[in-house]
């Protein structure tokens, strides 16, 4: 006996929405009905199938058996490949020239159960990318307290019914702990870092899976951490890091007229050789008829000054002990000169 034809609602990769008429109703077997999707719609490669449960709020779960689906159900077709691996490298007789250019291109789906240590291909990164080596297994920070109570709250409810948490005003305190955590470890994470970053997260507390974007509930976190590191990195170009040669860098982009203005040190001097221009000022001051070579030191040391003044915002009285030249009558006047005030 033939069963009454069926019609389902199927969405491709969440971009394409179709449907798909059965003329003999649901096939038996998880793999009839995938085999009469890949023919409808003429697909390549290979699909998972998901359903929309509406026990639990049109969420989407893996399909094991047709025999949850319904005439006018909606399924999901979500694609699987096999990780590829593409590397880029320079012959060996030009390693001692050059660093050798070494990319590496990961492309893969969140069903990270399918791949083996085998299959991971770990490139050593420039020691100026990270302070500490990439960890075994990566420890989930702690979150702000509200952060962590609503998630022990999530966790306990997945626990006993299977509900995911869903409160997005949350992520952007998560990914901000998430980047910190990554930065100690390097400035560029690759793709497998994000993955296990995000699948340490997902154990820790899996009420935060996200099984609507992806089969594994990974891929949502996944892309949200990429671009949150990508903004991380750019945040920390603009603070002061240790040992840099630029101290000014805690300090805001100047703006036109701005009085916080930071110029840069004249070209091969540091802040060692300059404080030493400084100190010689002290003395070349006691001196008589010295005007030329004063304003010549100070013309050079201005940059310094700058620093001072901006960073450290010292007293009137503390900054003439340091700088008792800037005080003098031709210092004063070239202060206010128009043309100097331009080259400055």
């Amino acid at each position: 006996m033939m069963s009454a034809p069926t019609q389902l609602r199927v969405i491709i990769e969440e971009t394409k929405v179709h449907k798909l008429t059965l003329l003999d109703g649901i096939p038996s077997t998880v793999d009839e009905l995938l085999a009469a999707a890949h023919d409808h719609f003429q697909l390549q490669g290979s699909f998972t199938v998901m359903y929309m449960d509406k026990d639990f709020d049109n969420q989407f779960f893996t399909l094991t058996s047709t025999d949850v689906v319904k005439d006018k159900d909606t399924i999901k077709l979500v694609k699987t490949e096999e990780p590829s691996v593409f590397l880029t490298l320079t012959p060996i007789n030009e390693v001692a020239a050059s660093p050798p250019p070494v990319s590496l291109d990961l492309s893969f789906q969140d069903d990270s159960s399918s791949l083996r240590s085998s299959d991971t291909i770990i490139l050593p990164q420039p020691s100026e990318y990270r302070s500490e080596p990439w960890p075994t297994n990566f420890v989930v920070p702690t979150f702000p307290y509200n952060i962590e109570m609503l998630l022990q709250a999530g966790n306990k409810a997945y626990e006993s019914d299977g509900s995911l948490l869903q409160n997005p005003s949350m992520n952007s305190n998560i990914l901000e702990k998430l980047a910190e955590a990554i930065f100690h470890f390097t400035a560029y994470p690759t793709g497998l870092h994000i993955l296990a970053v995000v699948e340490a997260l997902i154990k820790k507390h899996p009420c935060l899976r996200e099984p609507g974007t992806s089969f594994s509930g990974l891929y949502g976190w996944q892309q949200r951490l990429k671009y949150k590191m990508a903004n991380y990195r750019s945040k920390m170009r603009r603070l002061d890091v240790p040992g840099e040669k630029n101290p000014a860098k805690n300090c805001k982009r100047p703006k036109r007229a701005e009085v916080n203005y930071l110029p840069p040190h004249p070209s091969g001097e540091t802040n060692n050789s300059l404080e030493m221009e400084r100190q010689e000022l002290l003395n070349e001051v006691k001196k008589k008829n010295n005007t030329k070579v004063i304003q010549e030191k100070m013309e050079k040391t201005f940059s310094c000054r700058r620093l001072e003044v901006v960073s450290g915002s010292p007293a009137a009285g503390d900054f003439q002990e340091r700088w008792p030249a800037l005080f003098c009558e031709a210092e004063v006047g070239e202060s206010i000169n128009p043309q100097r005030c331009l080259l400055q």
